[in-house]
């Protein structure tokens, strides 16, 4: 049984300033496309027999800098729909919101470019993935290369967990990690683990 690799894309101007963006469509930094480049040979030592990718250009641009030019375009991938919350900070919706928590709280519509998504749609998506790749992983690995909440739900429920509790599972940018199996169990074998990059 294979491995499922999860790579959150690079960094880019709004994941620095820690502006939430899900379906604004901006391009990686510099830095963002080092640490993805830095990816590759993490992967080439790998048995990767499928590989899937956010249609967003910064996660298209990650997978093939990490050697993932061949990575199928997955819409069920792309980021959480923060709805009128894109583009703001934690801090900003804070402000408005004192004790607002993505996870328990959800976003606001933000018309029809950002209509928002709660937390039981981005678990439909996932789920759906996972339903894809199970059968590939008895052949190998697979790398999926998406970003930080939809990755962190994904990673809760390939661990048979509520969507809920991707919560718990902080996910930098440029970072790899690996989901398996041990002893019967479903396990993370590495979280978060950054490229290392001059």
């Amino acid at each position: 049984m294979g491995d499922l690799i999860v790579l959150r894309h690079g960094e880019t101007e709004w994941s620095k300033a820690g502006r939430h963006t899900g379906r604004t469509d901006i391009p990686l930094l510099l830095r963002g496309e080092a640490a993805a480049t830095a990816l590759a040979p993490l992967l080439a030592r790998r048995d990767i027999v499928a590989a899937f990718v956010s249609p967003a250009q910064r996660a298209t641009r990650t997978a093939e800098l990490a050697g993932l030019a061949d990575a199928k375009l997955d819409p069920d991938l792309w980021e959480w729909d923060y709805g009128g919350y894109e583009g703001l900070t934690t801090r900003q919706i804070q402000d408005q919101r004192p004790s607002w928590s993505l996870w328990g709280d959800g976003v606001i519509p933000g018309g029809a470019a950002h209509p928002g998504e709660t937390v039981d749609q981005v678990r439909e998506r996932v789920d759906r993935v996972l339903g894809r790749v199970r059968p590939l992983l008895a052949d190998g690995d697979v790398a999926l290369v998406a970003h930080g909440h939809v990755l962190r739900v994904l990673t809760a429920r390939y661990l048979r967990l509520e969507p809920w509790d991707g919560r718990l599972f902080r996910l930098d940018t440029g970072t790899i990690s690996t989901l398996g199996h041990e002893h019967g169990e479903l396990v993370i074998l590495a979280w978060n683990v950054p490229a290392r990059f001059s």
